[in-house]
């Protein structure tokens, strides 16, 4: 008798346990660990910082009570900014995991963060890297590591109801459509010439007169392959693009394909003569195209920059320390120019 009375508290526990579990689902107070993170870290305007303590943001990290009081505590901190993925990658993942809890307050989130983008973009269309904090050339429009790119797929996600955005507020439909139409728009005020013909963009420019502007020391103003790729991919997703979106991504698709290295590929290696006992370096390889990372705006020649600002023509000309520490060759157009750009034209009927 004794050992069946436990058996039915055991069962008893169970089950009210159970139930216990799917009232909170259905009361929409499930959670999500990485969502509730993003929670404790989003700023009080909307958006969200990239780092925490100089590191970047650890979502899935347990917490302390005193680490938390600590982060609640700068909520008020104007490090908000769309770089290196922050604010959209938290937009699109609290999208998710409402869909996958119906926790109102990780819907909430994401639709503070979308109006925080509303918030930032400049009247000329474009965004700044970091908004409320303007300073330094935080306050460039920035294609740089695809930001502004991001924000424009996360607000085409918004009208279209794709990748889960359709949970969000119907009325951030107009005002996305707006947002994409001036981002547009300054992308294409943006497209560099070179010898009066269109070619790709710059990481940063300045957003009263829409010039190309330097921002790191090794950072000139100069054209960028990943961001041209970035740029073009969401031109290309574009219902009925007019003809100035068309002409650009096939302009863009044009430069890149000219500028592009046949017969080599970079490398790092090991040189024990160097600091870290590493060094990157040009390799000849008849099998590999690559692309410089950036080109002189001049004369679209290749271009490697060190922390001093100067401009080189070669890599082995810049310091050890840049040259293995930044990522000056990529092979980031090819799969635009053989495979995306290619299905684009096809769909949309297009034959040069």
């Amino acid at each position: 008798m004794v050992k069946q009375s436990v058996k039915v508290k055991m069962k008893l526990k169970k089950y009210i346990l159970s139930i216990l579990t799917s009232c909170i689902i259905i009361s929409g107070f499930a959670q999500d660990a990485m969502a509730d993170n993003m929670l404790l870290f989003q700023r009080k305007y909307g958006g969200w910082p990239k780092h925490y303590l100089n590191k970047k943001i650890d979502y899935k990290k347990t917490y302390s009570s005193v680490e938390i009081a600590t982060i609640k505590d700068d909520e008020n901190r104007n490090d908000a900014t769309i770089d290196n993925g922050a604010t959209t990658q938290e937009i699109r993942y609290l999208v998710t995991a409402f869909k996958k809890t119906n926790n109102q307050s990780y819907l909430q989130a994401a639709e503070r963060g979308i109006e925080y983008l509303f918030t930032a973009q400049y009247k000329n269309g474009g965004w700044p890297q970091f908004y409320p904090d303007l300073s330094s050339y935080r306050h460039l429009i920035t294609y740089n590591d695809n930001a502004i790119v991001n924000v424009l797929n996360v607000l085409f996600d918004v009208v279209c109801g794709l990748n889960d955005f359709e949970v969000v507020n119907a009325s951030y439909k107009t005002k996305a459509e707006k947002a994409i139409k001036s981002g547009i728009d300054c992308i294409l005020k943006t497209q560099v010439k070179i010898n009066n013909e269109l070619t790709g963009w710059c990481q940063q420019y300045d957003e009263n007169t829409l010039q190309v502007a330097n921002a790191r020391k090794f950072e000139l103003a100069s054209l960028a392959t990943l961001e041209s790729v970035g740029i073009v991919q969401f031109l290309m997703r574009i219902q009925s693009a007019d003809t100035a979106v068309i002409t650009a991504i096939h302009k863009a698709v044009a430069w890149l394909d000219k500028v592009k290295i046949e017969g080599y590929t970079s490398k790092i290696i090991d040189d024990a003569t160097k600091p870290n006992g590493k060094d990157r370096i040009l390799l000849q390889d008849a099998t590999e195209t690559i692309w410089a990372r950036f080109y002189d705006i001049e004369d679209g020649k290749p271009i490697f920059v060190g922390r001093d600002g100067v401009k080189k023509y070669a890599l082995t000309e810049i310091e050890h320390e840049r040259r293995v520490g930044y990522g000056w060759y990529g092979n980031w157009p090819e799969r635009l120019i053989k495979k995306d750009y290619l299905a684009w034209k096809k769909k949309n009927g297009i034959s040069i």
